[in-house]
């Protein structure tokens, strides 16, 4: 359900029923849409497989944890141009300056470093305190650094639960259909700095991922 609802986000040709063929048989049959959400998919299962190790062994945010996520997830799928022309790879920071969102916001690309170095610190040294919150402070600061020529969100949203689990917190779906008011607490970040709208989107989400998780088992 998390990688069929992240993945959607940004394609809508993601659907449930392939997400679900990938995840449980490792192949699709009879697909006939862009190779490249498959990929997608694939890429979504194999980067759980590998950071399911690293959160039993409590294996703290880094930059090279971030690098490699990005690099499981968009391997195979970067845009050609970004690829061939700009010299931009999955699992590198991005080359060239690229901003996102109603106000453009985005770290100048030599800054990318430093500017995530700090907020990886800042996170691994809190201690205590409300972990959601905790974890949409990271998000949205993460989002608006847009270390990434592309696959920033996926690995925003692949990096949040990350950390919660971490942290002992369930994991939370960040629904499709819920997109607009996802964006929009974003805006306000960008805008004033405050994650307090993004922070209880969250727990609505929380909510709901594992409220429709238990009726899907029960049925």
């Amino acid at each position: 359900m998390f990688a069929f609802n992240s993945g959607k986000i940004e394609n809508p040709e993601i659907n449930y029923h392939d997400t679900r063929e990938v995840f449980e048989n490792g192949r699709v049959c009879a697909f006939t849409g862009e190779v490249r959400t498959l990929f997608e998919q694939q890429n979504q299962k194999d980067c759980y497989n590998i950071l399911k190790d690293k959160i039993i062994n409590k294996e703290k945010l880094s930059l090279d944890l971030i690098k490699s996520v990005h690099f499981e997830l968009c391997k195979g799928t970067y845009d050609e141009r970004r690829y061939l022309e700009n010299g931009e790879k999955p699992g590198e920071f991005k080359k060239h300056d690229y901003v996102v969102g109603f106000y453009e916001v985005g770290s100048d690309a030599e800054e990318v470093g430093y500017d995530l170095q700090e907020l990886i610190a800042e996170i691994n040294n809190y201690k205590g305190g409300d972990i959601l919150k905790t974890g949409a402070y990271f998000h949205a600061n993460f989002e608006n650094i847009h270390p990434f020529a592309d696959g920033n969100g996926r690995v925003g949203r692949t990096l949040l639960n990350y950390y919660l689990m971490l942290n002992n917190h369930p994991p939370v779906i960040i629904f499709d259909e819920d997109k607009k008011i996802y964006y929009g607490a974003l805006n306000i970040f960008d805008e004033k700095l405050n994650i307090e709208d993004l922070y209880v989107f969250f727990k609505e989400q929380c909510i709901k991922t594992w409220g429709r998780t238990v009726c899907q088992k029960i049925r």
